[in-house]
């Protein structure tokens, strides 16, 4: 069973970073969403799947197929804080839409890089004969 989680990890990694690589932003914020995905499940599976017995410790100690609480509270604690930045990321990908009207990173990066249309040109010191000249 830990071969096939174990390659079911690897698979979502890959298509994790993937998907982070690409133009768009909506595929970056859901690779962002499987890539978490993919490490909580690698969490899982390195705190061992097949266990049948309850963790509870009595007086004659450990049973011997007990199943380990740590990594299953900390996976658990990944979902949330993974929901969470799932949410922001939505919030912040709607604005960008509203802001820039599309998702793709080259218009987005091309207008943010554009100079603000209501600043004056810059002097050139070229033009200005090697001085450079100070408007005020």
């Amino acid at each position: 069973m830990e071969i096939v989680a174990a390659l079911t990890v690897g698979v979502l990694v890959a298509i994790g970073t993937w998907m982070l690589l690409d133009r768009n932003l909506v595929r970056v914020v859901l690779g962002v969403v499987v890539l978490g995905n993919a490490i909580n499940m690698a969490v899982l599976t390195a705190g061992r799947l097949g266990s049948e017995v309850a963790a509870f410790v009595t007086p004659a100690g450990v049973p011997a197929g007990a199943a380990n609480p740590l990594p299953q509270a900390l996976v658990l604690t990944a979902i949330v804080i993974g929901f969470a930045l799932f949410a922001f990321a939505l919030v912040v990908l709607k604005r960008t839409w509203e802001e820039h009207g599309s998702t793709e990173t080259d218009r987005i990066t091309a207008r943010a890089e554009a100079p603000a249309p209501d600043l004056p040109d810059e002097p050139s010191v070229a033009a200005a004969g090697g001085r450079e000249e100070v408007r005020r």
